[in-house]
């Protein structure tokens, strides 16, 4: 929960605004000023002051007590030109909360975490348990110390500026070390699945014994446990779920089916008759492949009532698909954005490269070509998440929508994580700028031949057509592709009035946007390119106050007639 303060009838207007935008994330504190601030203090986990920064420093001052455990605290100032990150910038989530308080009050955010500041990400920030000397190595970072990197499980992450050896060192690894050194920071990846099984009733303390005993005897930290598994029959077991709860991760299922399937190196009659199949521990850790490192151990309460294992799942690259939007960069997502931070290799066509090379951090490997070369960058991303990198493959609009997920996934297996990052279309885009054409039912359909037949192409003009559904024509005409497009027309008009609505829209969100709506007969194909986006009506479709609507429904325009 965010707690609101304001001490002003400015900044009460600006702290209803939030409120008004965020009903389920804020609470407003109301009252003196000091009382609101020390209840927020120890009710939220973060707080937004509307007042003077020094003011918040004093009120502040005698509550806090650790950085791991204070709440964020962001100031905005009476006029609400800037949100500051003032306390618990990375574990109090601050510099991401003014962040996104600057972007819905237009806002300048300011963040003076020196991390966040050069670009480099914080050691606490990378999304994984973090133990050692967090503010040396983060210090050393910064002052370009060389820092080694021992990534013992090949976990992505993304760019640091490190080098094989350095008197600092970063290592990445499930296994329980001694005390980091001085100079030395301990991440700790996902990398382990422990599976579980249990009686009915069995105490979580036991269940809990057993899994931490299991993992401390294997020399096995339980900050690396990426989720605990067992059969569906036990999905609501008390003792298990109450472990997962305690030991902070999820607890993930399977069907008997399943696990009876997978072949385990101590199967029994027991769980068999029981649940329905001949392991429990064993197969739910191995469901998802891996190396078992603990065999099924059971707890050592007579009778023993847990059975545990446990599985060190691969590291696997990671390949985030990613949509940039139409171009403006108010348009491109905050998980976009976050994305393409994370990401240590980036690929793309050099263009869209450029629209976004500044939100890139400093070390990011950046993989361009041009036009033309779709497939080629769609391999090369999925052979660089191979390697085990953490990559993002940009595209424009929704990469999902003519872009690159498609080859991207025909490319990949199962052996890498993908994750899609949608993004506003170009016909979502255009539509913004027309009115609302998208009313109703609507299509996009591509022009261009160059992947897919014309018969096929007409086919489905045609079918829309006569379907009487808004159609947005994507890649509409080219120098050495003008028929097309008229074509197209000729199909629809047999179909629709020539009075229907047309919206003709170049560079849509970008500086030289252009914006023309005309109809079915006055379309001149002339004045489109690659570049524009062409929405035609369907038979409901209206011109209303120059913007193009299409009605939600038949019965609502009959009504309007």
């Amino acid at each position: 929960m965010i707690g609101l303060i304001s001490a002003t009838a400015a900044g009460a207007a600006a702290r209803d605004r939030l409120a008004a935008a965020w009903p389920d994330r804020t609470r407003v504190y109301d009252g003196p000023v000091g009382d609101a601030v020390r209840r927020a203090f120890a009710e939220c986990e973060q707080l937004v002051c509307f007042l003077a920064t020094g003011a918040v420093v004093r009120l502040i001052a005698p509550l806090l007590g650790d950085k791991a455990s204070d709440p964020g605290v962001v100031c905005v100032d009476e006029g609400g030109r800037f949100a500051v990150s003032l306390v618990g910038g990375h574990g109090g989530g601050a510099n991401e909360l003014a962040r996104e308080v600057g972007e819905l009050l237009g806002a300048e955010p300011v963040v003076t975490t020196a991390t966040d500041a050069v670009g480099v990400p914080g050691l606490d920030t990378l999304g994984l348990p973090v133990e050692g000397a967090v503010a040396a190595v983060s210090r050393a970072l910064l002052d370009g110390e060389p820092i080694a990197l021992h990534n013992e499980s090949g976990w992505p992450l993304p760019p640091l500026p490190v080098v094989a050896e350095g008197a600092y060192g970063i290592r990445v690894t499930d296994r329980l070390v001694e005390p980091p050194a001085e100079h030395e920071v301990v991440l700790r990846p996902p990398t382990l699945v422990v599976g579980v099984g249990a009686s009915k009733g069995a105490p979580v303390e036991e269940v809990l014994e057993l899994i931490e005993g299991s993992l401390r005897e294997a020399g096995l930290s339980s900050q690396s446990i990426a989720h605990l598994a067992t059969v569906d029959a036990k999905a609501q077991e008390p003792g298990i779920v109450a472990a997962a709860e305690r030991l902070g991760v999820p607890l993930v299922t399977h069907s008997a089916e399943e696990l009876a399937a997978i072949e385990v190196p101590n199967p029994s009659d027991a769980p068999l008759a029981a649940v329905g199949t001949p392991s429990v521990a064993e197969a739910a850790a191995l469901v998802q492949g891996g190396e078992l490192l603990v065999p099924k151990r059971k707890s050592a309460a007579t009778p023993a009532m847990a059975t545990c294992a446990v599985v060190r799942r691969p590291a696997r690259g990671r390949l985030a698909v990613v949509g940039l939007g139409p171009g403006a960069r108010d348009l491109l997502t905050p998980r976009a954005k976050a994305e393409l931070r994370r990401a240590s290799v980036l690929v793309g066509l050099d263009q869209y490269v450029d629209q976004i090379r500044d939100l890139l951090r400093p070390g990011t490997r950046v993989l361009e070509s041009g036009l033309g070369a779709e497939e080629e960058r769609a391999r090369t991303a999925v052979e660089e998440a191979r390697k085990g990198q953490a990559v993002a493959l940009i595209g424009s609009g929704d990469a999902g929508v003519y872009a690159m997920a498609s080859p991207a996934l025909a490319e990949a297996s199962d052996d890498i994580d993908v994750i899609g990052v949608p993004g506003v279309t170009a016909a979502l885009a255009a539509a913004a700028i027309l009115g609302a054409p998208l009313g109703h039912d609507h299509v996009a359909i591509s022009l261009s031949d160059l992947h897919t037949p014309w018969e096929v192409i007409e086919r489905r003009v045609r079918a829309a057509a006569e379907a009487d559904i808004v159609v947005t024509f994507y890649n509409p005409r080219s120098r050495g592709r003008d028929w097309q497009l008229p074509k197209a027309l000729a199909i629809l008009a047999e179909h629709r009035e020539p009075a229907t609505p047309v919206g003709v829209v170049r560079n849509a969100s970008r500086p030289d946007e252009s914006v023309r709506l005309t109809t079915l007969a006055a379309l001149d194909p002339a004045v489109v390119d690659m570049m524009t986006v062409v929405t035609v009506g369907n038979t409901a479709t209206r011109d209303i106050a120059g913007r193009m609507v299409t009605p939600r429904g038949y019965r609502w325009q009959e009504g309007a007639k």
